[in-house]
């Protein structure tokens, strides 16, 4: 008896997609974002999950991924690669190991974006799979044997283009297929066009009880409940379970330590035998045909109209639904992608040598490093010596990926169209239509036209319309943010860290700002006026009018870079050397400020100078760049000193008011 666990790995993409990093997601703190949350509480825990032994102690800790069947979300691989690279390493070695062990790899591929491919079109449908097959085989060095569909979402056509991409086998709910036999095995599929494909199902009720529990939290009920389906039935011959792999360690905590002890114990379990479903195909292929329940998925009891319609399905069952807005969303991103897809089918020849089978190619690069797309780029160039023309090419096949980003099934799948998956698919969609050139305002003219219906709960979110114009087009010209934020770095770190997205390329008396993936170019000067603990940045673009940008308007990377070398630079210029060499050994900063700028004040008892003032007022401006209010003792030492006849000093009375003191009354006498 052969019993498989399979876990889907997943996390929308999330990196803003003019800098292609992740910024922060306050909603999952204490961490910068949700991808660094989750992969704390769950990818390096199921890695690395520990075996209890004796009075809690750990007895083992094991890799379940080389015990599991499992997929990863390519573009949360391609995250991980750059942002865990240990857990990366894991999941790699995972396959590895369990193929060399079984014969055949754990790992399971995915369309490269998670969409919802009953809705999308063929050619989506198409580019998906041949992308994400392209990733898994940079990625796992091997051939893909199965490949799960996003929400387990499929219909014959979808079936029909993993066959014909070489998938045996995709994994499904038990309400999708009709006729399905009794012994576990998988089920035959017989596509319209004469293809076959082995169809999986999952223990639907054991599955939901691991997925939400007693099971997760129950290591021995799980293992009863294993052993009782696999006796059931002398003819049964697998048991199999399926839920998102985000069920160990993030939405149960110690979940993944639950999964390790299953497995520990499976497998000392006479006549079970832990597989994977690549393996359990080649010893039994399938040969009992079945009938698709077509559109079907796991998480829509109505199909697939969860993605796009007001179906009644919700994650606050408490309220009422309320999802009218899926519908009109659906329409206006479906929309733009046609037509992004014809702007590309016209353009694309121009550029591109074979475009259809270049765009279709792009899989393999897709998520790699800008230099390898660049390499892709130029080896499919149809003018590899015109500059312009590559530039463009890059453009195209990028304008395919904002598109197909676009349509990621999480933005539909929650209760409101002003959360962050929403936003996230409305920024590539930006994007996209930005990458489209001349045809960038009709096609944002049409989006925001058929997003006017689309209405949030919260009345202060507005409508889909209003999400796009609000927050998902960028508030400033990209060009501008990323040049001030680069050139900023640049005028304070001798040797900056390389930015993913962008080089600021110095060109004699001006300079040039240069996208990585497509190798777009524009001149641009960046004037930088330095103040104490803040700078202004000045930012002409292609010569029109200058622009001023902020430190807290720059992109995240470059305003932490510059906000953590200007207080370094305060810290070694205002405190002591007491006071320094205690923070290097180890005490905190903000009480070495505070205590600093309470003995600077106190000191404006024998010196109030300009120069005494300056310091106090710089110390107190340093604690607030530390996120630290001027405290309470510091006010009452200066009040003291302030109100003892010398308010009408100038020095003193600046001080007062960046102290927090309201000087009206003294500046009108």
């Amino acid at each position: 008896m052969r019993v498989v666990i399979h876990g889907h790995f997943y996390q929308p993409p999330r990196e803003d997609p003019w800098i292609e990093q992740v910024e922060t997601e306050p909603s999952a703190a204490p961490f910068h974002d949700w991808n660094e949350r989750i992969e704390q509480e769950c990818y390096r825990a199921v890695a690395a999950a520990r075996i209890p032994g004796h009075e809690g102690r750990i007895f083992s800790i094991v890799n379940t991924l080389e015990q599991i069947s499992f997929n990863f979300g390519p573009t949360l691989l391609e995250w991980m690669e750059g942002h865990a690279p240990t857990t990366y390493a894991a999941v790699l070695g995972a396959d590895r190991n369990s193929a060399a062990r079984l014969g055949h790899g754990n790992a399971v591929a995915m369309p490269y974006h998670h969409a919802i491919l009953p809705l999308s079109t063929r050619r989506e449908k198409v580019t998906e799979v041949r992308w994400g097959i392209a990733d898994f085989r940079r990625r796992f060095g091997r051939e893909p044997e199965g490949m799960w569909l996003p929400e387990t979402a499929v219909d014959e056509e979808t079936l029909e283009v993993l066959a014909g991409e070489g998938i045996r086998f995709t994994i499904l709910a038990p309400h999708q297929v009709t006729g399905a036999p009794a012994s576990g095995a998988p089920g035959l599929y017989r596509c319209p066009g004469g293809e076959t494909i082995a169809l999986f199902l999952y223990d639907g009720p054991m599955s939901h009880d691991v997925a939400f529990g007693p099971l997760v939290r129950d290591a021995d009920q799980w293992v009863r409940r294993t052993l009782t389906a696999a006796k059931g039935s002398p003819k049964r011959e697998l048991v199999s379970v399926a839920t998102d792999g985000e069920t160990y360690g993030h939405h149960h905590v110690f979940g993944e330590m639950a999964l390790a002890l299953v497995l520990d114990r499976l497998q000392e379990s006479p006549g079970i035998n832990l597989g994977n479903f690549a393996q359990h195909l080649a010893d039994s292929p399938a040969t009992e045909e079945v009938r698709l329940v077509s559109p079907s998925s796991w998480s829509c009891p109505h199909g697939v109209e969860r993605w796009r319609s007001d179906c009644g399905c919700r994650m606050a069952t408490e309220l009422p639904p309320q999802q009218a807005w899926r519908a009109p969303l659906r329409e206006g991103l479906a929309w733009l992608t046609s037509q992004l897809h014809e702007i590309h089918d016209k353009e694309a020849p121009l550029h591109l040598r074979e475009a259809t089978a270049a765009r279709e190619g792009y899989g393999a690069v897709v998520g790699a490093s800008p230099e390898v797309i660049r390499a892709y780029v130029l080896s499919h160039a149809l003018n590899p010596d015109d500059p312009g023309s590559v530039v463009r090419a890059a453009e195209l096949l990028e304008l395919e990926r904002g598109a197909l980003r676009s349509l990621t099934s999480c933005a539909w799948f929650f209760d409101d169209i002003g959360g962050i998956e929403t936003l996230q698919v409305l920024r590539y969609a930006a994007w996209a239509a930005a990458l489209a050139g001349e045809e960038q305002t009709r096609l944002e003219s049409g989006l925001i036209e058929r997003l006017a219906p689309a209405r949030s709960r919260d009345p202060a979110m507005g409508t889909g319309a209003d999400i796009y114009r609000r927050k998902a087009r960028p508030k400033l010209p990209p060009d501008a943010r990323i040049a001030a934020g680069l050139g900023a770095v640049q005028s304070l770190v001798p040797d900056p860290a390389d930015d993913p997205a962008y080089t600021l390329e110095a060109h004699r008396d001006s300079k040039v700002l240069r996208h990585k993936r497509t190798g777009r170019g524009v001149p641009c000067r960046v004037t930088i006026e330095r103040n104490g603990l803040d700078l202004a940045v000045s930012v002409t673009i292609e010569e029109r009018t200058p622009l001023r940008v902020r430190v807290d308007q720059l992109p995240e990377r470059s305003r932490l870079t510059v906000a953590d070398t200007l207080r370094r630079g305060a810290l070694s210029r205002l405190l002591s050397s007491g006071d320094l060499a205690a923070i290097s050994t180890g005490e905190e900063t903000k009480p070495v400020v505070r205590r600093a700028l309470l003995q600077a004040t106190q000191s404006l008892e024998r010196d109030h100078s300009p120069a005494a003032c300056t310091h106090v007022a710089d110390l107190a401006e340093l604690l607030a760049h530390l996120g630290q209010a001027v405290p309470f003792d510091v006010q009452t030492v200066f009040y003291r000193i302030w109100s003892s006849g010398e308010q009408r000093d100038p020095a003193l009375l600046d001080l007062a008011v960046k102290l927090g003191f309201d000087v009206t009354h003294l500046r009108q006498r």
